[in-house]
This record gives C-alpha cells, structure tokens and sequence, in this order.
C-alpha cells in the first residue's frame, strides 16, 4: 500500500519569509511531501481548552439569541453512502450560520466537484460544538472527521484525499493532519492539502481576491479593515505578513487585524486614525461569516469592531460586509487548486532538483533529504524533511526521526520480503525531538542503509496494527556538516 500526502504543514517562519528550499534553518520548504511542522505550537492544553471555551460561549449565545441563519434544509451536508472508490473528503471547521456555511464551505465543496469529477466529495467539520449545535437547533447531521473516516472506510474508499478549508497551518490543521495518519492503514493512498495561506503565490492571489472584491471601496478616502480570527501561535504570522504584502503591492488603504491576537483592534483603529480617511469599511478575513463576522466585527456591542471605530470620533460611516471569503470566486479556484496540487502528488517520490546522479560522498556526515511518496511516512517537521547522513568507508546510512512512535519498524526491500524468515528488520531508537516553540517529544528514529543518493529503493513500515506496507524512498541534497 502507498499513502501519500501533499504539502501537509507550513511553518510559521516560512510564511513569514517566503519558503526557502534545502533543509538548515528554521524556515520550511513547501513541498509535496512536506513534513507535519509546527506539531505543538503553543502549548497545546491551554489552547485547546481556550478554543473550546470560546466555542461553547458562541454557541450558547447563539442559543440565547436565537439568530435567524438561513435554511438549514438549503445545505447540502455530503454524507451520503457508497460514494465509489475515490473520495475527497473537504474538512471545515465549521459554522452553525446556515446561509454562510452553504455559500462559503458548500461553494467551496461544489467548485472541488466540479474540477474533479472522479471523486466523491464528502464533508467533515472538526468542531464538535457546532455540529452539536446544528443537530439540536436543525436537526442536520454534519460528520466530523473521526465519522468521516469511519465512513469512508465503510464505503470500501481505497483512495482518500483529504482538503481542509483552513486559513492557515495552525493547531487545527496541525490535529487534522495527526488524525489523518493515525487512520492511514485504512486506505490505499491518502493525502492532505494544503490550506490557502501556504506560498507567497497563495498570499498574492488572496490580496488579489480580496481587493478585487472591495475595489468598489478604495476610493481613497476609505479605510477597508480586514478582521481574521487569530491566534496566540506563530502560525498568527500570516496576518503581519498579509498586511506587509498588501502594502507592496500598493494597497495603502487596506489594513489587517485580528480579533485574539495581533495585530488587534487598537491596532487597527489606531493605523487608520493616523490617515485621513472619512469612511470605514469592515470585512472579515475568515473562509466563513459566522459568529466573529457578525457579533465581534459588525455587532452593537461596546468591544465590537464596529461600535469602536464608532466610538473614535474620527469617521463619518462604519459599513460592515458579512461575506465570508469562500463565497469569493478566485478564493474556491485556490482551493480547487490546492486540491488538484494534492492529487497529482499521489505516488510521486520527491527528487534533487539539482542532479539525479549518485554522488561520491567522503567520508563524514552531512544533512539530507529523505523523500517518500507519503504523507503518512516522513521525517519529523522538526528537521524540515532532512536527516542525518553518515558516510563511513564508502558506505552511506542516513538517521530519521519520525513524528511519532507508530511505526516500529522498518525493511530495506518490500513488505513480501519483510515478512520471511530472516528478514534484517531495522529497529527503532528513542529519540528526542524539540521543536520551534521549545517543546520537547519523544519519538522512533531509525537508521536506514543507503546505496546511493538520488536513487530511489524500497522500504517497507510496519505500523502499530502490525500491518507491513510498501513504499518508495530516496536520499537527495546531501550538505556536509
């Protein structure tokens, strides 16, 4: 079996910086098979809990006021049985706002149908409080993804690609992607996109969007503030970033805030108060116009977006738009673009760009590459799809750290071959991995011989089921230490 994944996480330091090839540094390159980064971004207990917090309170609220969101019966929710062999499985986190969730994730979901007819495109939220929500409030059923897996496997789906509608590559992309490898071994071949804000192509073709969109607006004498959600993660770069490239590109009358992290609302306001702008206009910078969009962007209580540019004394309108940016055309191609991205990566091994000759190599060690053809089986993204390449006497073994402890061995040659009596299997070392916001993991390296660089060979995985599985490898980029 090949599992594969496509562009699977992005660091933080590589969207602020643009992606950078090779593998020093703390910056990630963006490839497709990237490793999963930033796998504890913050410290994970006290995000979680934050989140959850703030979704049971915006789902009580919602309780409480009873807002009327659009038919529930409009939405088509994509859980429908026996789908085929081939599923594209689009992961949201999710709205209970009925009319938003069908014009930005159902758009986004219709436009991936469209572009790949020979899958079945299915849905899955990772917010178990909205989908709560909307069973009780509409009794609609929304799969989340453990449901969607388990789904899919019931439907007999032997290749699963997976496209999350996330922003950026923060703990919620991070959870799906973990929750994806650890039901890997259900399928022939799986693979996860990326979310939009990954390349500096994906920033530009963002801003290029959203200015189209407000073009009406830019008028000169209008400040059009964009509202993201944000968090206390690095992944909360993308919003600086966005805001720098938007000023590149010359549009000085566009700014960025977030509404948990920075830049903020105090931020903002106070940007703007240093032009001489006469009006306002509030957008959110979020796939979907929910609860944020409504209440802490355009809603009339004291702390929202609106009532304190309101209160500043400094303009004579504040207009909102509640449109969520999966309702804007160029938005779901990106989308359908990651998608296509995803697709063409299954069963492809990354090679050196640079040269597909085999090397002689002195003896020492150096960093590497070490390509797969899965998402599923890669290098930690502590070591930014590198390991440790040891040449000694002319023979060549390379040191991996993997992402965790469940695969527990490996085999230089093909499953068949792992499985017969005598068959060398490659025992796993306890390795400690740290990644870039100090925290610390431990997880199975191994150490795999190496015939030649640039070359691809076989090497089997034996997962915690106690299921081997083929795959296809290749060392490449070799960088004296």
């Amino acid at each position: 079996m090949k599992l594969k994944k496509a562009m699977l996480l992005f660091a933080a330091a590589a969207v602020a910086a643009g992606t950078v090839a090779g593998c020093s540094g703390s910056a990630k390159e963006t490839t497709a098979a990237s490793v999963a980064e930033t796998n504890a971004e913050e410290t994970k207990e006290e995000t979680t809990a934050e989140e959850t917090q703030e979704e049971k309170t915006a789902a009580e609220e919602e309780d409480e006021e009873n807002y009327d969101t659009g038919d529930a019966a409009l939405d088509n929710t994509r859980n429908q049985d026996e789908i085929g062999e081939k599923e594209l499985l689009v992961v949201s986190f999710g709205t209970s706002y009925n009319d938003s969730r069908r014009l930005t994730i159902g758009a986004i979901e219709d436009a991936i149908e469209k572009a790949e007819p020979d899958f079945s495109v299915r849905r899955g939220f990772t917010s178990q409080i909205i989908i709560d929500h909307v069973k009780k409030r509409d009794d609609v059923t929304i799969d989340n993804v453990t449901e969607a897996l388990d789904r899919a496997v019931n439907n007999g789906v032997k290749t699963l690609v997976v496209q999350p509608t996330h922003l950026m590559n923060g703990l919620e992309y991070t959870d799906l992607v973990n929750e994806i490898a650890e039901n890997a071994d259900s399928f022939e071949k799986v693979v996860v996109g990326e979310p939009l804000l990954t390349s500096d192509d994906d920033f530009k073709a963002v801003i290029q969007a959203i200015t189209d969109a407000t073009k009406e607006y830019d008028d000169g004498e209008t400040a059009i503030c964009f509202m993201g959600h944000g968090t206390e993660a690095d992944s909360n770069q993308v919003y600086a970033k966005m805001q720098d490239m938007l000023t590149e590109e010359g549009f000085e009358h566009y700014y960025v805030g977030t509404v948990e992290a920075t830049p903020s609302l105090e931020d903002v306001v106070a940007k703007v108060k240093e032009g001489s702008y006469k009006k306002v206009v509030l957008e959110p910078l979020m796939i979907v116009a929910g609860d944020h969009a409504n209440n802490d962007m355009a809603g009339d209580d004291d702390d929202s977006w609106k009532s304190q540019f309101t209160a500043s004394g400094n303009f004579d309108s504040i207009d909102t738009q509640i449109a969520g940016l999966g309702e804007i055309e160029a938005v779901q191609k990106l989308y359908v673009e990651h998608t296509k991205n995803a697709i063409e990566s299954l069963g492809k091994v990354s090679k050196s760009a640079s040269s597909s000759a085999v090397s002689a190599l002195e003896d020492g060690t150096y960093t590497a590459k070490f390509n797969t053809d899965s998402g599923m089986f890669h290098v930690n993204e502590a070591d930014n799809g590198c390991g440790t390449l040891t040449v000694k006497n002319g023979k060549m073994t390379i040191h991996i750290r993997l992402v965790s402890k469940k695969i527990i061995n490996l085999f230089v040659g093909t499953a068949a071959d792992a499985t017969k009596d005598g068959a060398k299997l490659l025992q796993p070392t306890n390795d400690t991995v740290k990644y870039s916001d100090g925290t610390t993991e431990e997880v199975y390296g191994f150490d795999v011989p190496v015939e030649a660089l640039d070359k691809e060979f076989d090497l089997a995985i034996l997962g915690t089921k106690g299921t081997w599985y083929d795959h296809k490898v290749s060392v490449s980029d070799a960088q004296k230490n």
